[in-house]
């Protein structure tokens, strides 16, 4: 159980990514401990180069770290193979990218509809259009990508990655292809989609609005997590 008898989501034991610059070894991600429990917010922030990317690709089991454990829902990912690992993020892990990654040639409502029925879900065309409701695109179903406007191209990604009802969402600069309107739409979805599923969101983000409204706020530079702004029980130690 995580802090105040709270799920553990995702935990980081002693995590930390080295590798070759050259034939010097550049330390990406320096140790680091970390427990986020069931239902958090937490936003990673820091300059370029200072390895939040890096730490969201490792939670998310595309990396593995030079040291430590990474632990999902009690699995401890280093130890699956690698056939297990993708059946864990299928399962357990939506992701958001900054640039949207949508199949061109299929609609909105195709877009989300795929990934559902790639996991034989029985009732994935009544969840896709339950989805776009949700996320405001209603009467956006059938248009295309081309279509569609950025915000709107975002939120079908947001709900493609909530397809298989996923308890985490993994975002990489889900606002940094967007304006400040569409940005602002976005982080109010995640927010809603964090409180109404209680779905634990992980993101790295350059936004101060889309950080902000995370419970916790974790800073790297350097590799080095420097400071993390805790509410509603998230424990850390930093190495």
């Amino acid at each position: 159980m995580g802090a105040f008898g709270v799920e553990q989501m995702i935990e980081l034991r002693n995590v930390s990514k080295t590798v070759l610059s050259g034939t010097e070894p550049l330390t990406i991600v320096q140790p680091l401990d970390l427990v986020i429990s069931a239902g958090q917010y937490v936003s990673i922030v820091g300059p370029s180069g200072s390895g939040k990317s890096t730490l969201l690709g490792l939670i998310a089991g595309l990396d593995l770290p030079t040291t430590g454990e990474i632990v999902i829902e009690g699995q401890e990912i280093g130890a699956l193979t690698e056939d297990a690992l993708a059946q864990l993020r299928g399962q357990k892990i939506g992701f958001v990218f900054q640039f949207f990654h949508l199949v061109p040639s299929l609609t909105a409502f195709e877009n989300v509809l795929v990934p559902m029925e790639i996991a034989g879900a029985a009732d994935a065309r009544t969840r896709a259009t339950s989805l776009l409701s949700e996320v405001g695109l209603d009467g956006r179903a059938h248009h295309y990508p081309a279509q569609l406007s950025g915000g709107e191209q975002q939120r079908v990604a947001i709900a493609r990655a909530l397809a298989n009802n996923p308890p985490i969402l993994l975002a990489d600069e889900p606002t940094g292809n967007l304006d400040s309107a569409n940005g602002r739409h976005v982080v109010e979805l995640l927010r809603t989609v964090n409180v109404s599923r209680r779905t634990t969101i992980v993101l790295v983000t350059h936004d101060a609005d889309l950080a902000a409204s995370a419970d916790v706020m974790l800073r790297m530079r350097d590799g080095k997590a420097e400071a993390v702004t805790p509410k509603s029980g998230v424990s850390e130690d930093y190495g």
